[in-house]
């Protein structure tokens, strides 16, 4: 078989960083994919959260062969057309002031620590406050920002200067900000530490918080961010203005890219030299980023994805195997009843469903070009999986 020759070659020569499934997918087009040996799938995947368009979208794969055929790199000494036509429309998406563009969402917090800790160096605040249970990033710094234990043993010492409050509890993130302070990040939905939002009036009042005390507010949307939760970030659906936003996953639609976002404020905070990334803003994938902002960012394109994250979430609370589901929009996470979330997640690939886990749920994360034809057929996989 096709397959096992991918199996053996893949277990030979790549480091065994992943718990792989066995499936090897060869194409797909939008939310349905096929493996080596021609088995169709429906994807509630999209590559965990980076496929915005779903798989090989005509329009996005146009501009990025296209791109691709005039110029496909270009040193950053240089100016680049592609590059600063996506710099204004993310930014103007965003509420934000000005980008720098690299490669990862890890790449992207590294970019936002570093800004926090320019801001407060002149006072000589370097810490950062960060959220129990959240997930930024597997770089040495990331991983400090993580506030998940099991992330940093057998890679000590991580980076200093990371202290963890637990989420809702603004009396004491008021208590450690002491001075040393220079930010406070959290995602609005912690993603990998099993799809949590944030209450709203816990993010109001940390912002609040932050402004008071001359804090900057870091929000992680690498995996929130590019209309994921129906909003084109999560934090304007809670109604406040960060100072620092990261994103990526979605962002190039399939392409490595990610992108920390400043204030206008803090627009002229890191000068030449002070950061940098050979591929970040690669022409090529911002082509591709190009078509995605500019499709996402359509307020009816984002309704839909309101509409179908409802339309997901009451078809899932319907199952009686499903305990809860919780998240916002297409980033959604169902606990089930007497079922191991993985093996779950192995058995609906065997039938012709790619899901995902987060600590002890199936995490779902379609394609937003998801249809609802798709998520039937989809559901109706995981519902026999579940009663099998």
């Amino acid at each position: 078989m096709y397959f096992q020759e991918i199996k053996e070659q893949d277990q030979t020569y790549i480091l065994p960083t992943y718990g792989r499934v066995d499936v090897a997918l060869v194409k797909g087009k939008n939310a349905r994919a096929w493996d080596a040996d021609g088995k169709e799938y429906i994807d509630f995947t999209s590559g965990i959260g980076v496929n915005a368009l779903g798989y090989s979208d005509p329009q996005w794969a146009a501009a990025v062969g296209e791109q691709a055929g005039k110029i496909q790199h270009l040193c950053n000494y240089y100016y680049s057309p592609e590059n600063t036509a996506l710099a204004e429309s993310l930014c103007q998406a965003a509420g934000m002031g000005k980008a720098f563009f690299c490669n990862s969402g890890a790449e992207a917090n590294e970019c936002a620590v570093k800004v926090a800790r320019k801001y407060g160096e002149k006072r000589g605040a370097a810490k950062i406050v960060t959220l129990e249970n959240s997930f930024h990033g597997r770089t040495l710094t990331t991983l400090a920002a993580t506030g998940q234990a099991g992330f940093h043993k057998q890679f000590l010492p991580l980076t200093e200067g990371f202290l963890y409050a637990k989420a809702g509890d603004l009396p004491g993130i008021e208590k450690l900000l002491d001075g040393s302070v220079c930010a406070v990040m959290l995602e609005m939905v912690q993603g990998e530490g099993g799809v949590i939002p944030m209450e709203e009036s816990f993010v109001k009042g940390l912002a609040k918080l932050c402004r008071e005390r001359d804090v900057l507010l870091l929000i992680d949307e690498v995996q929130t961010g590019i209309g994921r939760t129906g909003t084109f970030y999560a934090y304007q659906g809670y109604g406040v203005e960060p100072d620092v936003v990261t994103t990526a996953k979605g962002l190039a639609g399939g392409l490595p890219m990610g992108a920390c976002l400043v204030s206008k404020a803090l627009g002229d905070i890191l000068q030449p030299g002070e950061n940098g990334s050979t591929f970040g803003g690669n022409p090529v994938a911002c082509a591709g980023a190009r078509v995605v902002v500019d499709r996402v960012s359509d307020p009816v394109f984002l309704h839909s994805v309101t509409e179908k994250g409802a339309y997901l979430r009451e078809k899932l609370e319907a199952l009686p195997q499903v305990e809860y589901v919780r998240g916002k929009g297409l980033m959604l996470g169902a606990k089930l009843k007497n079922k191991d979330a993985h093996d779950v997640l192995v058995q609906c690939a065997k039938a012709g469903l790619l899901v995902l886990t987060a600590k002890e749920l199936v995490r779902f994360l379609p394609p937003l070009t998801i249809t609802k034809e798709d998520i039937d057929q989809g559901l109706a996989i995981f519902q026999k999986v579940l009663e099998g």
